[in-house]
């Protein structure tokens, strides 16, 4: 009976539903008028989703079955291996590093403005060397790898990245300021929203939310952010505001004309989960042992994918350029990138 009641828990936290199903069992009904109640009403939204999602997958013909099935088996293996490690790391950064901010924030709405501002930023940086940084595209690469775009893509992410990226982004916003209890709250409505941004064709066809696509990241810009086509490849990295990517050149919207191919563009089985899971990894290593000397060796692990000691460079950058070039007609809303001679990489 116990193996029962532990599926039965999971289910329960996996649909978010237990402080939900706390309160109605209480019959404290005005729980529900308070933060944690307003809370436990939000968080089995994306789930229930998720399962309508699915549902019309199958009633449309279009089921994503090989997305689902390795998402699921992701989600269940991370939830037995890493399931504290992200919460630590925030309450460690917390502790060390709240007291050299120059100033407190409190919870009020400018704050809470300013506070979503540093958040993004945060996000922005570790998004964006999770693309740029071999070792960290290993940990990021999970989360790319399904070749359709749903629901359940939200809960694909190797289990060492949540850490890696609540580092970052604690870190950065402890020492900005911004005070625990409104980073919580933003983590919430941002992770929310993160996770709506991933909603696929089978609930929304066109996810570019008429003029909100021109002052807010939507599912449209994440979408291409999850393309393996040169135009889209890595760009828009915010989550909610796209302030950041306007700022440092990445971002870019969907382009009617260019149907999103989703993926990464490794060859692989995205059907299989230790391909998945693993295989950027596996791909380094093979990389590091073929290269000549320890420097090469090192500049694998930090340099952007795609770099390679013979100088035969395949960096996103380097395809983008190389896609401008043969395309000029993009060229007034992307510029034109060329190499570095340096890295293999290249700059605006």
């Amino acid at each position: 009976m116990e193996i029962f009641e532990t599926f039965y828990n999971e289910i329960i936290g996996f649909l978010g539903i237990s402080n939900a199903l706390e309160i109605l069992q209480a019959g404290d009904y005005g729980k529900f008028r308070t933060y944690d109640g307003v809370v436990s009403l939000i968080y089995p939204i994306i789930p229930l989703l998720l399962i309508l999602e699915l549902i019309l997958g199958l009633v449309y013909k279009k089921p994503d079955t090989k997305v689902y099935k390795v998402n699921f088996l992701i989600y269940v293996f991370n939830r037995f291996v890493g399931r504290f490690i992200a919460i630590a790391m925030v309450t460690i950064c917390i502790g060390l590093f709240q007291s050299f901010a120059p100033f407190q924030t409190s919870m009020t709405w400018y704050w809470f403005i300013y506070g979503y501002i540093i958040w993004e930023f945060a996000h922005f940086l570790y998004h964006y060397w999770g693309h740029k940084v071999r070792l960290f595209w290993c940990l990021h690469s999970t989360h790319h790898a399904p070749e359709n775009m749903n629901l359940s893509v939200t809960h694909a992410h190797f289990f060492l990245e949540a850490p890696y990226a609540d580092t970052i982004r604690t870190t950065v916003c402890i020492l900005f300021g911004v005070q625990p209890e409104l980073l919580f709250l933003i983590m919430f409505i941002d992770g929310t929203y993160g996770a709506f941004i991933h909603i696929g064709e089978n609930l929304v066809k066109d996810a570019r939310f008429g003029f909100l696509n021109k002052i807010m990241l939507t599912p449209s810009h994440h979408r291409v952010h999850h393309a393996r086509n040169p135009l889209y490849m890595d760009t828009n990295f915010c989550n909610l505001l796209n302030i950041w990517d306007h700022a440092f050149g990445t971002y870019q919207e969907e382009k009617k004309e260019i149907k999103i191919e989703y993926g990464i563009t490794r060859e692989m089985d995205s059907g299989n989960f230790m391909d998945v899971y693993f295989g950027e990894f596996v791909a380094l290593f093979k990389d590091i042992m073929r290269a000549p000397g320890i420097k090469n060796k090192v500049l694998y692990l930090f340099m952007p994918p795609g770099w390679n000691h013979t100088g035969d460079h395949k960096t996103s950058k380097i395809t983008r350029a190389e896609f401008f070039r043969n395309n000029p007609a993009y060229n007034a809303s992307s510029k034109v990138e060329q190499p570095n001679p340096i890295d293999g990489n290249s700059v605006k």
